[in-house]
């Protein structure tokens, strides 16, 4: 238990890490400071404030000519002074302000000096004929006054404002320019490395103990960590740090965590990035991201390098005939190859890529020199997926029932990614129904879920279709459990779950290799469904076609790529290079194209015959089988077992199997004996010292025989 608590105080140390900036003490934030822009701000908003407003408490009226004319003819206007022949000011006489039509004036405080009112000039002439005609018969008429003023304050912001908006610009620009750190999004930094750094300030919550299975790629992995922390231990023997090593495998399968794990076990420098990071529409800048990500790991030295999907850009070149002449993929790949293992070598910049299509990779990628190791990152196998899900479940609330063997066994197949699914479906499942802990029946609703989709319970189906749903399961169940390779049989259900009427659940086997009966046998079962239709309806549906689709590529597969059919013979046009995805030419003639449809639907037509044979053989347990199917809408293995019995060929295959174990078992222990009695044996010399030791014995067996006396 104090080692449980000692990881998991670590682990949140390293969480703690992970949270705190770069240049920053660890566990700690930086304090926000206050701006002083903020306060440039705010004096350049009251200067304009007061440029343009004023803040004029007492500002003057502004009248219409209807007032004006008033006035005129009143004779209250003492003076018109006319600014730039744009704004007229009024001036009201001194005497007449005490009026009450100019009280307002006299509460506001205006000084006499004015002006008290103004008028905004459409036209200058039009103006002054118009008050030259308000005061005709006036004996003291007024004349306009022009004046041209200058308004110092906004001219002069005027000629400064625009220059200090291009000062701030430029200032801006030249901040984004100068700005440190990789992956910069703006346009400044369109050729800079978008890598994401990972180092002791900002370290990686997961380790090894939080990848699961991957016993052989984590041995291959942690070796090159392992030679980061202690070179001596291997220079001291003259070995080199590899320069690379490529993560092969299927989706879902822990490639890019395996690596998350490296970068949180390393203690040097981890550079993160993906493949189409480094593909842009602009010419160059692809190969200029690639110079910019090796020259600051070269900075860091030793460090590792992390490509994720490097088929992105590691495409074999000149295979796609679409292409331009100017393939901005290829110059980022040469680009990449060159810094990898070029003229200038890189010391201590080791690069780990991941991939899950390894066959259209360029081979000059592939060679020993850039990446020296290739690590196949394959499905887990029954051990591996059982401690997958001891790692997932660890945050559930489990019932006692679950069992993760058992699940482990139910979910042959599945990778990392689909075990972590099935975990959270669960979760979701038993929330879903109100439960406090979840049972071994969410988990396998989950896997249901997950293998054939969303139950459809409310999916119209009329009695007629769902009577041949069920017939047509029936008789995939029937001829699956009455035939020898065929999967066993975990259960069967005509509720529609994703595109599918119904659907019958299989325990695949988990073989290396498969032989001709067992894929024959498979190719039987699934046609078992079609046939059953035939058998007992007459004729035939479109429900068949998943496993017509199925059966046509399982069977081309026979005869194509294993050279399981004798008049083929023992030939492959399987391509693993990938060089095929290019090409317009088939690797054979039209004559053998021929031969090979023909062979395919002989085989096809093979295994209907024999389905159709099975199902009329058992037509009577097929129909019984089928009324349960319809009553209970999902049975089991063992609702078989009740109406056709123990599957056949089941004991035969247990006792062939423990007796290949026992003769494997004995071979071992046969060489163990061979082993230790050589060892037991006395050293025998051989070679250039064997010779010698033999020289030296004549020469003694000489010198003790007596010469011959001359008689």
């Amino acid at each position: 238990m104090a080692a449980e608590k000692q990881k998991e105080q670590e682990k949140q140390e390293k969480q703690q890490k992970s949270k705190t900036p770069v240049g920053f003490p660890k566990g700690k934030t930086p304090n926000k400071k206050f701006s002083f822009y903020w306060i440039y701000g705010i004096i350049a908003l009251i200067f304009l404030t007061y440029t343009y407003t004023g803040w004029n408490a007492n500002k003057v009226k502004e009248i219409d000519w209807g007032e004006l004319k008033q006035m005129l003819s009143s004779q209250d206007v003492e003076k018109i002074i006319v600014v730039n022949r744009e704004e007229a000011e009024i001036f009201i006489k001194q005497d007449r302000l005490h009026d009450s039509k100019y009280k307002q004036e006299n509460e506001k405080g205006i000084s006499g000096t004015g002006p008290h009112y103004t008028y905004n000039i459409g036209s200058y002439d039009t103006f002054k004929e118009d008050v030259e005609r308000a005061q005709e018969g006036l004996e003291n008429p007024i004349y306009i006054r022009n004046e041209k003023r200058h308004n110092w304050s906004g001219e002069i912001l005027s000629w400064i404002l625009p220059l200090l908006i291009l000062v701030v610009v430029w200032i801006v620009i030249m901040r984004m320019m100068s700005r440190g750190g990789p992956g910069g999004a703006h346009i400044f930094n369109i050729g800079k490395s978008k890598a994401q750094l990972y180092d002791k300030e900002t370290s990686v919550s997961v380790d090894f103990e939080d990848v699961a299975g991957l016993e052989e790629a984590k041995v291959e992995v942690m070796e090159i960590v392992d030679f980061l922390k202690k070179p001596e231990k291997y220079t001291n023997l003259g070995g080199k740090i590899p320069k690379g090593a490529l993560l092969v495998g299927p989706p879902g399968t822990g490639k890019t965590l395996l690596a998350k794990a490296v970068a949180g076990e390393a203690q040097v420098p981890f550079f993160s990035i993906s493949g189409s990071d480094f593909v842009e529409m602009f010419v160059g800048v692809g190969a200029s991201r690639v110079r910019d990500l090796f020259k600051q790991a070269k900075e860091k030295a030793p460090c590792i390098i992390f490509i994720d999907e490097i088929d992105a850009i590691g495409r074999a070149r000149g295979k796609n005939p679409m292409t331009g002449a100017n393939d901005e993929r290829e110059n980022t790949l040469n680009q990449l190859l060159t810094e990898m293992d070029g003229f200038l070598t890189n010391t201590g910049v080791i690069i780990l890529a991941a991939t899950n299509r390894a066959d259209i990779l360029d081979r000059a990628l592939l060679r020993a020199g850039r990446f020296d190791r290739q690590i196949h990152v394959e499905l887990p196998d029954l051990e591996e997926r059982k401690a997958i899900f001891n790692v997932h479940s660890k945050p559930l609330k489990l019932d006692k029932t679950v069992d993760m063997v058992f699940l482990a066994k139910q979910t042959p197949g599945f990778s990392g990614a689909d075990i972590a699914n099935v975990c959270n479906e669960s979760a979701l499942i038993a929330a879903r129904k109100d439960k406090k802990k979840i049972d071994k029946q969410d988990f396998m609703d989950a896997i249901d879920r997950i293998i054939g989709g969303l139950e459809k319970k409310n999916k119209i189906i009329s009695a007629s279709e769902k009577k041949v749903i069920a017939y047509h399961e029936s008789g995939h169940a029937t001829v699956s459990w009455l035939t020898e390779h065929a999967n066993p049989l975990v259960k069967v259900t005509i509720v529609p779950r994703g595109k599918s009427l119904g659907a019958a659940w299989y325990l695949p086997e988990e073989r290396q290799i498969t032989t001709y009966d067992q894929m024959f046998d498979e190719l039987t079962s699934a046609l078992g469904g079609r046939a059953s239709e035939k058998i007992n309806f007459g004729k035939i549906s479109t429900g068949a076609l998943n496993d017509l689709e199925k059966v046509t590529k399982m069977a081309y597969n026979m005869v194509v790529y294993f050279g399981l059919n004798s008049k083929i013979g023992n030939v492959s046009f399987y391509d693993s290079t990938g060089q095929q995805e290019f090409s317009f030419h088939k690797p054979y003639s039209e004559k053998t194209a021929q031969m090979i449809d023909e062979e395919v639907s002989k085989i096809v037509e093979k295994a209907y015959q024999r389905a159709v044979k099975i199902i009329k053989e058992n037509k009577d347990k097929v129909v019984s089988l089928a009324k349960l199917l319809l009553e209970k809408e999902v049975i089991f293995g063992e609702d078989l077992k009740d109406i056709f019995g123990p599957r056949p060929f089941e004991e035969e295959r247990k006792r062939f199997e423990e007796a290949a174990e026992e003769e494997v078992k004995q071979l071992k222990a046969n060489n163990n004996k061979i082993k230790k009695n050589r060892k037991a044996l006395p050293v025998k010399k051989t070679g250039k010292s064997a010779a010698l030791i033999e020289d030296k014995k004549t020469e003694k067996v000489q010198k003790k025989q007596p010469e011959p006396q001359e008689k």
